[in-house]
């Protein structure tokens, strides 16, 4: 693994981007392993004088967790204790965020403030030190010592991990499947500690399996094992994963099998031949909060030879099976809302009603659900896409479109229970719109965004969105409401002027954020593009930025006629904007 990394960092990207190997190392584990793309890893490393032992900041919106990330490429050899320390540093510092930015450096400052904006969501937060070769012994007894600090902090409760080569291997590995996962894994089981049967023309295996045989699953901290779960790791804080941990370090930790209600894993395939299982299309449908535990106090684990969890194995490869047991069995925390939106029947109203109207279309519900493949792709709409859509344009909020938490919970009622007989023609040009909007956001970057911009393709699409709703009030004088979608998209592209529009939107979103840019910082702060994009006062700067294009449309070259397509083009009656839609 060494080899591979020390040659694929002198390619061009991280030649001109990072000035030295350490550097390239932390961005190619960033790139490679968090999935980011090449805008989003040279905004990601933040390794460099004042740096506090922090190399890299990742903020996952997708697993709401943010990674801390210390790198170290000093060969294949062993490592000894220091870099840990520093990762121990690093989290030390990240107990005062506000003290923490006056004194790191400037890619630090401007991580650290997307950072508080995340904290305040409830991110739980990872430290990572990825190294290239083994820790020493002496190393690996600190590794646990640090790992238990980290997790029973009160303040301030944290996850810790050590990226050793082979862990590297893995997720390498992993990262390569990521599009179509399917994780196979052997497991040697006790002969006295568990049991096959059929149920139901279902094979089933229930077993004993050791804590510290839990900790050697693939896909438990990237969340690959839990696909088929109704959600991903809740963080240390939550009160039933403080619990489990407590368990691991108290001192009747043999009874942990007994405190436990057990893990329940399918597959499509199992095999067991004196002792030793073989699972296929592994996935954990209920576990995935006690296995994030487990795995965060994994040095810990290693050391307990008398605990044990109950794990049942369900061969089971139908899909719609697999997720009704997914629901079924997870009760040990409550199951939140959003994450069985997909089947309420509102939802499921509009699923009818658009593919009622649209008969080549399909309106996906399910996570990880695909449209049929007769189906015509342009008309393909994800119900989660929807959401944002809609929060950005009748709630004239994209600063929250990033949230699915919020949207599934706080707002859904307002979105899809208050508004029940939304028009799947509205669906329609809320999708055909966002398709034309993602046109602009390829690496080409026809528009010629800035690259902060271009680095928050989670956020800043939305707010093109919503710039391109606010291009119909400005053209029509609406100081307030919301153009009707459908009718707008219908406007525009009668006058041929969906591409102009959509064009002329992303032009004013890169004149507010560069605008606000250059506004004056308080004392040690500094401009974030990234908590701007998630703040209301974005949306004065771009609707601004709109207003100034308008009135100064003129007076450019070849503007007066542009400017008299949009005023006609974009025209609406008054009754045919709304009032918007509650969202704070």
């Amino acid at each position: 693994m060494y080899e591979k990394i020390r040659d694929e960092i002198t390619r061009e990207f991280y030649k001109q981007n990072f000035s030295n190997d350490g550097q390239r190392f932390v961005a190619w584990y960033v790139h490679n392993i968090h999935g980011r793309d090449m805008i989003e890893t040279r905004e990601d490393v933040t390794d460099g004088p004042d740096d506090k032992h922090i190399d890299a900041i990742v903020v996952d919106d997708d697993n709401n967790t943010v990674y801390v990330i210390q790198g170290k490429f000093i060969g294949e050899g062993r490592v000894d204790a220091e870099p840990l320390r520093e990762v121990l540093a690093s989290w030390s510092h990240f107990k005062d965020i506000a003290k923490l930015q006056e004194t790191g450096n400037q890619k630090l400052k401007q991580r650290l403030s997307e950072v508080a904006t995340a904290m305040e969501d409830d991110y739980s937060v990872a430290f990572e030190l990825i190294v290239t070769g083994q820790l020493t012994e002496s190393a690996r007894a600190d590794y646990a010592s640090f790992q238990k600090t980290l997790a029973s902090s009160d303040d301030f409760p944290a996850e810790i991990y050590v990226i050793d080569s082979d862990e590297l291997q893995r997720r390498y590995d992993i990262a390569l499947e990521r599009e179509n996962p399917l994780i196979s894994h052997r497991i040697q089981l006790d002969t006295e500690r568990y049991m096959v049967m059929e149920i139901g023309g279902t094979n089933c295996v229930v077993a004993a399996i050791p804590l510290k045989d839990c900790i050697e699953f693939p896909g438990i901290k990237d969340g690959t094992l839990f696909q088929k779960n109704v959600r991903q790791s809740l963080g240390l804080n939550n009160r039933v994963n403080k619990g489990i941990k407590a368990s691991i370090y108290g001192t009747e930790n043999q009874d942990f099998f007994f405190y436990h209600n057990g893990i329940t894993a399918i597959c499509n395939n199992l095999d067991i031949s004196n002792g030793l299982l073989t699972v296929k299309g592994f996935s954990v449908v209920n576990g995935c909060q006690s296995l994030n535990t487990i795995l965060s106090c994994s040095e810990k684990v290693k050391e307990l030879d008398d605990a044990f969890i109950m794990m049942r194995f369900y061969e089971i490869p139908e899909r719609e099976r697999a997720d009704q047991i997914s629901v079924s069995t997870n009760s040990q925390s409550a199951v939140k809302p959003r994450d069985l939106r997909s089947n309420d029947r509102r939802v499921l109203a509009i699923k009818r009603s658009y593919e009622g109207k649209y008969p080549q279309g399909y309106f996906i519900t399910k996570r990880g659900e695909e449209a049929p493949a007769n189906k015509d792709r342009t008309l393909v709409v994800d119900l989660l896409e929807l959401g944002k859509y809609m929060i950005a344009w009748h709630s004239q909020r994209p600063n929250i479109s990033y949230s699915e938490n919020k949207i599934f919970d706080k707002h859904f009622e307002q979105l899809f229970s208050r508004h029940r007989d939304y028009a799947p023609e509205n669906v329609f040009a809320l999708s055909h719109w966002m398709q034309e909007v993602r046109l602009r956001w390829k690496k080409d970057n026809p528009l010629g965004l800035n690259e902060s911009l271009l680095a928050m393709q989670a956020y800043a699409p939305f707010h093109h969105l919503y710039a391109v709703s606010l291009c119909f009030c400005v053209a029509n004088n609406m100081g307030q409401g919301v153009p009707d979608p459908v009718i707008a998209y219908e406007r525009a592209d009668t006058a041929d002027l969906v591409s102009q529009v959509v064009d002329s939107a992303g032009a004013c979103l890169n004149s507010a954020l560069e605008a606000a840019a250059n506004e004056p910082q308080p004392p040690n702060r500094v401009f974030s593009p990234q908590n701007w994009i998630k703040t209301k006062s974005c949306l004065a700067g771009i609707r601004l930025a709109i207003n100034q294009y308008f009135m100064m449309l003129p007076a450019m070259p070849n503007g007066r006629e542009l400017h008299q397509r949009l005023r006609e083009g974009l025209k609406m009656d008054a009754d045919q904007f709304k009032e918007r839609w509650a969202a704070d």
